[in-house]
């Protein structure tokens, strides 16, 4: 799996007159952000098995990008995507049950002129009716403006029995390029881990962050073991996480891995694990999005991006719990 960054370890050892720990500074709002490396880079993660990467921050839109037909809300959501792809973004992801989420991203996409080869499209079947899902995903490609996805997953393993096999045949057929299944906020790992273990699966997408760590215990190592790439839904809880540190000054371990905010340090986290492939937070805020984006992408005085390994991952988990 593509991995190149640099740990905490190497970074010190040349940042000594860098002045590295005023970025311990509490995240305020209007705080700047230091810019990353011109033309820089995100960090890729390979998908398992394939010679295909990915930058390990996607887009989320869930919430986020269901705006309906509002034309100030849908050049909000456009400009997030602009600041997305522009700092070398790929995966978005949507589904059905997201309201006008799939159709704000085909605007998106329109507006912005962007490329197929740009995005790498992501989207779930979300139907309990055993033969509605050909339907389902033909009116989701038809928001979004493409012909075919990148991924499709079963939303929240709904009927799953019926779904997968047709995700399935459609990637035999070549008419997808990967599957998966999708949980959130923790639950039903045990049937999730059923699935990993009888079916043939690309992806999996599940909640991870330094404060819901359940998936450590089985699902990640299960999906390390299986070649299984994992896409990390509700890295901040919904907004709830990062609005709860806002005004929490940033321990000083943060100035470690060069991040300069707590979004920037919990992105750090998740996606420093060795089974994650990428995570994706939602936004409706640009900076947010390059805010993000600069968790993956090296700085102007290195040439990849910081991250924690071992027992630093665990002291992070560990300051965020503290700063609640």
């Amino acid at each position: 799996m593509t991995r190149d960054y640099i740990t905490r370890r190497t970074f010190l050892a040349g940042a000594g007159m860098l002045g590295i720990g005023a970025l311990a500074a509490a995240r305020l709002p209007g705080a700047g952000f230091a810019q990353a490396a011109s033309g820089a880079q995100p960090l890729l993660h390979a998908i398992p098995g394939t010679e295909y990467a990915l930058p390990a921050v996607g887009l989320g839109s869930w919430i986020t990008f269901n705006v309906g037909n509002d034309p100030v809300l849908l050049k909000n959501c456009t400009d997030v995507m602009a600041a997305f792809f522009a700092a070398g973004g790929k995966m978005i992801d949507s589904s059905p049950m997201y309201g006008s989420s799939q159709a704000t991203i085909g605007h998106g996409l329109a507006a912005l002129g962007i490329d197929r080869e740009q995005v790498f499209a992501t989207d779930k079947v979300w139907t309990s009716d055993e033969d509605g899902g050909p339907e389902q995903i033909d009116e989701s490609a038809r928001r979004w403006g493409i012909r075919q996805f990148d991924l499709l997953q079963v939303h929240n393993m709904l009927d799953w029995e019926n779904q997968l096999p047709l995700l399935q045949d459609m990637k035999a057929a070549g008419a997808l390029g990967y599957t998966g299944i999708t949980t959130s906020h923790g639950r039903r790992h045990d049937l999730l881990g059923i699935i990993m273990e009888r079916e043939a699966i690309d992806f999996i997408q599940v909640t991870y962050n330094p404060l819901d760590r359940a998936v450590e215990d089985r699902i990640l190592p299960m999906a390390r073991e299986r070649n299984i790439a994992v896409i990390i839904n509700r890295p901040f809880r919904g907004g709830r996480l990062t609005e709860a540190l806002r005004r929490v000054p940033l321990p000083g371990l943060a100035a470690d891995y060069g991040a300069q905010s707590w979004a920037q340090l919990i992105l750090k986290y998740i996606v420093s694990h060795p089974a994650v492939t990428c995570a994706i937070p939602a936004t409706t805020r640009v900076d947010h999005v390059r805010e993000n984006m600069a968790a993956i992408t090296p700085m102007p005085d290195s040439s990849v991006p910081v991250l924690p390994e071992g027992a630093e991952r665990h002291a992070i988990a560990k300051a965020v719990e503290a700063a609640l």
